[in-house]
């Protein structure tokens, strides 16, 4: 992406025109997300964006780049958390975002691409009377993120809980390592990412299987359906290069949700994933994956 996706903090704007005629009169295509949710997007030592979210963006680049000859780049810019991203992209003041939990509300007022992955709700917790059962909950504060799933689902899980708002999981989790609440409720990919970023090994993510499961991907301004096909070539293309083994496709890839990244997903697990995810919309058909060669 231009200059690395460079940091932007320019205000978003809407505008009358259509998404891609807007990019090819400014030259540019405005991507915003949220800074504090590894593995999705997160700052390096640089302060530069990195993430499995942004390796996606990387390859909308590139595929926008060979639609359009050249003549947009894509643009990042910081949003505060998830309701600023969706909020951004709905209003047209923003043109894409990545990793993105689905959910049927937010697929009112943006448009879905294919999914990047899985997630789901669980608990981060450090207290081990915290077990993930909805009665492990009771009489607990349990912080959420205001807006979100999990401060939607916690009165439903154990309406004897005691919900703490936050305006972000970062925010909660903080909370959670100064003791001013017993558990986070929020997105598993996040929870996990920020546990292993900030070191909380003393804590765990309840229950093994999560209260509920949902696609991630990445979303547009409605009706636009010539960006959301680039941006589904990108995603289908990246994946289907994953899976034929290609090594720019899993290392942009792996190191974020792969057995030895952030997440630690198996191999297998992420090849099953995304083969559905492409067969949900074509015929698959692969190049074969290159052998080992033996060592010398």
């Amino acid at each position: 992406m231009a200059a690395g996706l460079a940091l932007a903090l320019s205000p978003l704007a809407a505008s009358a025109e259509t998404v891609l005629e807007k990019a090819l009169r400014t030259g540019e295509l405005v991507m915003v997300g949220t800074t504090d949710s590894p593995p999705l997007l997160s700052l390096d030592a640089k302060g530069e964006p990195v993430g499995y979210a942004i390796e996606v963006g990387r390859r909308i680049d590139k595929e926008l780049n060979a639609q359009l000859g050249g003549k947009v780049r894509i643009r990042f810019v910081p949003v505060d958390n998830t309701a600023a991203m969706v909020q951004a992209v709905a209003t047209g003041g923003a043109a894409l975002a990545c990793g993105v939990p689905f959910s049927w509300e937010r697929e009112m007022v943006v448009d879905y691409s294919l999914p990047i992955g899985l997630s789901g709700l669980r608990l981060l917790s450090g207290s081990a009377a915290i077990d993930g059962s909805p009665a492990s909950l009771a009489g607990r504060r349990v912080a959420t993120v205001s807006g979100s799933l999990g401060a939607t689902a916690i009165g439903t899980l154990q309406p004897a809980a005691k919900p703490v708002s936050f305006d972000s999981l970062d925010a909660a989790v903080s909370a959670l390592k100064q003791g001013k609440v017993d558990g986070v409720l929020g997105d598993s990919n996040v929870l996990a990412g920020l546990r292993k970023v900030r070191n909380l090994s003393a804590t765990r993510l309840v229950p093994d299987e999560p209260f509920a499961t949902y696609g991630v991907g990445c979303i547009v301004p409605q009706n636009n359906s010539d960006l959301i096909n680039v941006v589904n070539l990108a995603i289908a293309k990246q994946q289907a290069a994953y899976l034929e083994g290609q090594p720019d496709a899993v290392a942009s890839i792996d190191p974020w949700v792969g057995p030895n990244g952030v997440l630690g997903i198996p191999v297998e697990r992420i090849r099953g994933f995304f083969q559905s995810s492409l067969l949900s919309r074509e015929a698959l058909l692969l190049m074969p994956v290159p052998a080992a060669k033996p060592a010398p």
